[in-house]
């Protein structure tokens, strides 16, 4: 199976991060890469999905999570077969693909149970036990495709019956003593060129008469046996042949085994690893919601790499990555923040630069690649930059930003100060909003040492509406704090009209003795021209951590 990639921001993303995500796996569209799939890490803000909206682009997909899966694991189903064909079809078809396993499934392509060697063996034994009496489930059809016997006379061929099976291999007299024994019975004969023995069978009105070997019948013998219901097959085999093949001319449902629940693509690896072993083929069918099949699933496949792979845009720190992602190849990082101490066991396509925006990173690979840039991603680019930016005008813009802010103006034919305002106005408001959901919006963990803290971050046109709430944010910022063993939760206030932030601090005991910027309440500290999480505030909790290490 193709690899899938996806290509997703942090946690609790901003604007920059989704746009990011989904204009770079546009670009590996156009270039011909498959199976790149734009994602997001958390629900979008009200900026974000506003900015989606506006320009009619779908949201990108959301992955709460990359706890391994079924999914992450399945190969391309290589075949299954219809519940209602013969095992002879099944096995073969099974040989023809090189598995071990084949699902049976119904004419839906509903999971119905599965044909392994153990079940079938199981059950051929106990069909061919000379010592116990078994009727086999079969139809005149199954066994003539089976057989690859010449149909003379034929009657009901697709109905199942049971049936018994005799050889017509004894004297006329004996042999007719044994049909009246079975009189009660779906009676199947098998024989050669005994015309006794076929005039026998058509008068007893027998279900089944198969001539082996080739052998042909009477045609007036023919006639009685269509007027009284006989089917009459001729076999190419002998009759030893004959007769054991009719075995496998059940149903495969039959002879499958339906105990063998089917598992979801959604369900973890450590959910179905008992299962896996409780197995007899060491293997399950995989089926979608409405129990359609899509695969199988073994624990060998379980050994091998994940079909899974994933490009990291916006952040290269674990702890601001999604869950789980350490069970999965990182094929790319593209980001403009500091580095953390991301490592891998292989080589890596690492893209960090000192800019504003990972949009404007994204923005010039089109431009690498000779990819015009189309509208639609354009417009979100543009927005990204300005929403990292502050409509250009934070101490993280770069003249690099500049310019491509103004390129991308220019293939959308949107005016820079305007559409900044707009957007910035979008995700500016809290009415209504929780404190738990404003914190949430952008919060980013940080790792110093042996330490961690958090810090929240949102735009607002008049930091009063905050500290009007400040005792709700208080709260759910001592929450974080004691809930994640933080050293302090933080969330950065920045007034978009006067380009300074306010910052509302929970901190444990230890450091807040610590914490020098000018206060302007409990808690609450005042931060001149500070509009940068990543490069001017971090940059100053980091020294004043310094302390505690």
């Amino acid at each position: 199976m193709d690899k899938t990639v996806y290509i997703v921001g942090h946690k609790n993303p901003d604007t920059d991060s989704v746009v990011s995500a989904v204009a770079y796996a546009r670009l590996k569209e156009l270039l011909g890469e498959k199976n790149c799939i734009a994602s997001r890490a958390g629900h979008l803000n009200p900026q974000t999905d506003y900015i989606f909206n506006k320009f009619q682009v779908p949201h990108p997909k959301y992955l709460s999570n990359l706890t391994p899966k079924v999914q992450h694991y399945l190969k391309p189903l290589s075949g299954s077969v219809n519940k209602s064909v013969s095992v002879w079809d099944a096995i073969n078809k099974m040989q023809e693909l090189h598995n071990r396993v084949i699902p049976v499934v119904d004419d839906e392509g509903r999971y119905d149970s599965l044909l392994h060697f153990s079940a079938f063996a199981q059950n051929v034994i106990t069909l061919l036990n000379p010592e116990k009496k078994h009727a086999i489930s079969t139809s005149i059809g199954l066994i003539q495709k089976t057989l690859h016997a010449q149909p003379i006379v034929v009657h009901n061929e697709d109905e199942i019956f049971k049936g018994s099976i005799l050889v017509g291999a004894a004297h006329t007299e004996s042999f007719a003593e044994k049909l009246r024994e079975h009189a009660s019975e779906n009676i199947i004969v098998i024989t050669s060129d005994r015309e006794s023995i076929h005039q026998l069978c058509v008068d007893s009105r027998i279900k089944l008469l198969i001539l082996s070997s080739d052998y042909v019948m009477k045609k007036e013998l023919r006639e009685l046996a269509q007027k009284n219901g006989v089917s009459v097959l001729i076999s190419p085999y002998p009759v030893a042949a004959t007769s054991m093949m009719i075995a496998y001319s059940t149903p495969v449902s039959i002879m499958s085994d339906s105990e063998i629940k089917p598992v979801l693509l959604s369900d973890t690896i450590t959910k179905i690893r008992p299962l896996l072993q409780a197995s007899p083929c060491r293997c399950l069918p995989v089926v979608d919601e409405d129990n359609k099949i899509v695969g199988i699933i073994s624990e060998t496949d379980l050994m091998g790499e994940p079909n899974t792979e994933v490009i990291l845009v916006d952040h290269n720190e674990i702890t601001q990555a999604l869950d789980g992602i350490e069970n999965f190849k990182i094929r790319e990082v593209i980001d403009h923040h500091r580095l953390s101490p991301l490592s891998t066991k292989y080589p890596i396509t690492f893209i960090n630069k000192p800019v504003g925006s990972t949009s404007t990173i994204i923005t010039n690979l089109y431009k690498e690649y000779r990819v015009p840039v189309p509208k639609d991603i354009a417009s979100l680019l543009l927005c990204g930059i300005l929403s990292d930016t502050l409509i250009l005008q934070s101490t993280t813009t770069t003249e690099t930003d500049r310019e491509t802010a103004e390129y991308l103006s220019n293939i959308t034919n949107l005016e820079i100060e305007a559409l900044g305002k707009e957007i910035l106005e979008a995700g500016s408001h809290i009415n209504g909003r929780s404190a738990t959901d404003v914190i949430h919006q952008d919060m980013k963990e940080y790792t110093e040492g042996k330490l961690s803290y958090t810090v929240s971050q949102i735009e607002v046109g008049n930091t009063a509406e905050i500290l009007d709430r400040k005792d709700e944010f208080f709260k759910e910022l001592e929450f974080e704090r004691r809930g994640r063993k933080l050293v302090f939760a933080a969330l950065l206030v920045t007034d978009i009209t006067k380009l300074s932030s306010i910052l509302l601090i929970d901190a444990d005991e230890k450091f807040a003795p610590y914490i020098t910027f000018p206060k302007l309440e409990k808690q609450v500290y005042y931060l001149k021209d500070v509009v940068s999480r990543k490069k001017q505030l971090v940059p100053l909790l980091t020294e004043q951590l310094s302390v505690l290490e």
